[in-house]
């Protein structure tokens, strides 16, 4: 019988050609789960993650997943193999009072002390990534802000990036943010600096690239979106 989680949708974010999608058991376990492919870079397709009207999961919908059996992935602990063969369903949708109960606590999200040149505390090295138990996180944050800019344009390179600003546990994160509505929405805008204020992050590990592992924010919840009706 194909085992099926319900999870609180924590992530849909951009990988690749498809999607990671990733949730939290909702049960107060506090147990994540990222439904993964049999592809090697494990993404999500469009098919594999749709409901039966073709829609597809948004953040914060409760969605029960078929799967097949749990596939770690060095500290890519929760990751389980989706079984295509069956629509995901949706069941209903939490607020900001049930992220509340899943917000995690961690003292520092994993390691700090690696940074890119536009990023701080965004990266570990490959050799220290592989001990970690885990590869996502739910944080609570009160000063986020979005920065789009284009890093590369003295070397030509016209494209822009969206990155999150925050601080948590005493420790400042700049990071790049995957989140695909966030990225549509504010790389359509003149480069410079958004508030954005009380959030929730999913953050996420990436997959290993060039000796490092990248810490990447997976979704941005706002506590203004909720509480407008809008997005979320």
């Amino acid at each position: 019988m194909t085992p099926i989680k319900t999870l609180v949708c924590l992530a849909n974010s951009r990988k690749l050609s498809g999607r990671c999608v990733a949730g939290m058991v909702n049960d107060g376990s506090g147990e994540w789960v990222r439904p993964v492919s049999t592809r090697p870079n494990r993404e999500v397709s469009a098919h594999e993650r749709q409901y039966k009207d073709k829609s597809e999961p948004n953040v914060l919908d409760i969605i029960t997943v078929p799967l097949l059996r749990p596939q770690p992935h060095d500290f890519q602990s929760e990751n389980w193999l989706l079984d295509p063969n069956y629509y995901w369903v949706k069941t209903g949708r939490v607020g900001w009072n049930g992220l509340r109960r899943m917000e995690q606590h961690p003292d520092a999200l994993w390691i700090n002390g690696s940074s890119t040149y536009h990023g701080s505390n965004d990266r570990v090295p490959t050799e220290e990534a592989a001990a970690l138990p885990d590869s996502l996180k739910l944080i609570h944050v009160t000063d986020l802000t979005l920065q789009v800019h284009t890093p590369g344009e003295m070397f030509g390179d016209q494209r822009m990036v969206l990155r999150a600003w925050f601080s948590y546990a005493g420790n400042r994160y700049i990071l790049r943010v995957t989140d695909p509505e966030y990225e549509l929405q504010y790389l359509a805008k003149p480069e410079g600096i958004y508030e954005i204020g009380d959030s929730f992050l999913t953050v996420s590990l990436g997959e290993p690239y060039e000796g490092y592992v990248y810490k990447l924010v997976a979704a941005i919840i706002e506590r203004a979106k909720i509480q407008t009706g809008s997005r979320q």
